[in-house]
């Protein structure tokens, strides 16, 4: 007789979390596996089979878990959470060469043979790790000391148009979302910039400047990854990121680095890590040595890794501390690019997220509308669009439902032209807080639910 296996009911509660029927489900699963150039004959047995403690093949439980999450509005849905078998976590491999693992990972994110034999990769926690202070030293001696066998001298020209490409990226990424020109960014880190740090470089200046470019732009593909959703994929570019700052002896960079990992950290609920990393952000050098403005941006989510983690006198310590920071920045002081989006409305978004986090809903409900007074919103349509939909869920634990639709009908024009996981996450959110209240069957909330479905489903 065969063993009987145990029903798999954390899979089951988060299928029928999604109200979805099991030949729905399948469908889904089966378009995510073609995204990822697999093609399945998933149907809704294979569903109820899983369900009843069958596992899926190969990487069809990762296809199962990424459909699930974009069902229930693009919140990240782990193997572990739907009780199933997840790869082993690897950490790592910080000494491999830098050059080497960008370009074969470039060739992995933009090769379909390639994507298909690395299968669907996993955000990993353990890959959160640092290594230990030597190894920051070894990196820096590694690149000066780096022999190419390249003819093509490298120099401040080709180090201006890396950071004009950067800025432009930059832009695109900050008006529009994550889910725009990734790829464009992808190809031109992982080819033009790769051949330029494998050249023979003009003097030490543009060698280190070169590198620090380079880890930007690197950064910029994690972050646009991790706004686009893509959270094991934001985390191999970070973690390149990190090296190539290293071998630039950038300590500031590497701390902007640092700071965004913390924040995916964050908003994945891992706390203590996200602590960590934003800990090793504020370190040393990498405070000591960064511009006053960027030393607010790292402050800031160091209080708000604090604030996460229920530390909430420290939390509020490093508030004041990043708002000392900001205010000693100033227009004719000489910054790095990567800091041009942060001012005073983006200390004031981070700000009421940790208020937020601690538990004073009224200070985080003045933060958030200091933010949306302040910002841009034309050149940051995508923060401010997100700003507004964190108000609203706010002003929804406060049970004020109406200021809740209004802000979130707000929210929602902002998200127009906007491809970002967080604005789809919002979206969710705004169905998920107004479910309790859909048979009041209001024009305001039944409106904000249309629309936010509406964009959920034009933006999967």
């Amino acid at each position: 007789m065969a063993p009987t296996r145990e029903p798999n009911e954390r899979l089951r509660k988060v299928i029928d979390e999604t109200k979805l029927s099991g030949d729905a489900i399948a469908r889904l699963v089966r378009r995510v596996a073609a995204e990822h150039d697999e093609f399945l004959e998933t149907n809704k047995s294979s569903i109820t089979h899983w369900k009843n403690g069958g596992q899926p093949a190969g990487n069809v439980g990762a296809f199962l878990a990424e459909a699930l999450g974009r069902a229930l509005g693009g919140r990240v849905v782990t193997l572990d959470e739907i009780g199933l078998i997840a790869p082993a976590p690897q950490k790592p491999d910080w000494d491999a060469d830098t050059l080497s693992a960008l370009a074969e990972l470039g060739r992995a994110d933009v090769d379909v043979e390639r994507r298909r034999a690395l299968g669907v990769a996993v955000y990993s926690v353990a890959a959160l790790s640092l290594p230990g202070e030597d190894w920051w030293q070894r990196m820096a001696e590694r690149s000066s000391a780096r022999s190419s066998a390249a003819t093509r001298r490298v120099g401040p020209v080709d180090l201006a148009a890396v950071r004009d490409m950067t800025t432009l990226f930059s832009q695109v990424d900050q008006r529009r979302g994550g889910g725009h020109a990734w790829t464009s960014v992808v190809q031109y880190l992982t080819t033009d910039v790769t051949a330029y740090l494998r050249g023979k470089f003009t003097d030490e200046r543009v060698r280190r400047d070169l590198f620090s470019s380079a880890s930007e732009l690197a950064y910029l593909a994690g972050w646009m990854a991790f706004d686009g959703g893509q959270h094991a994929t934001a985390q191999r570019y970070f973690a390149e990121a990190v090296k190539l700052a290293a071998e630039a002896g950038d300590p500031p960079m590497a701390a902007h680095v640092l700071r965004a990992m913390a924040h995916q950290a964050i908003d994945l609920g891992h706390h203590q890590q996200a602590l960590n990393l934003a800990a090793a952000s504020v370190d040393g050098d990498r405070y000591a040595l960064a511009s006053p403005r960027e030393r607010a941006l790292l402050g800031v989510v160091h209080a708000r890794s604090l604030a996460s983690a229920g530390r909430k006198n420290a939390a509020a310590k490093a508030l004041l501390r990043a708002q000392d920071d900001l205010s000693a920045a100033s227009d004719d002081m000489a910054e790095p690019d990567r800091v041009f989006f942060f001012g005073e409305a983006s200390l004031a978004h981070e700000t009421a997220c940790a208020l937020r986090d601690i538990g004073d809903l009224d200070g985080s409900v003045r933060e958030f509308h200091h933010s949306v007074r302040t910002r841009k919103a034309t050149k940051f349509t995508r923060t401010h669009a997100v700003t507004l939909g964190y108000l609203g869920s706010v002003y929804a634990q406060m049970n004020n439902i109406d200021r809740a639709c209004a802000t979130w009908s707000q929210a929602l024009d902002a998200m127009d032209g906007v491809r970002s996981g967080r604005t789809r996450q919002a979206a969710a959110d705004m169905r998920t807080l107004l479910s309790p209240y859909r048979r009041r069957g209001t024009a305001a909330i039944s409106e904000v639910d249309a629309r936010a479905a509406a964009y959920l489903s034009e933006t999967a």
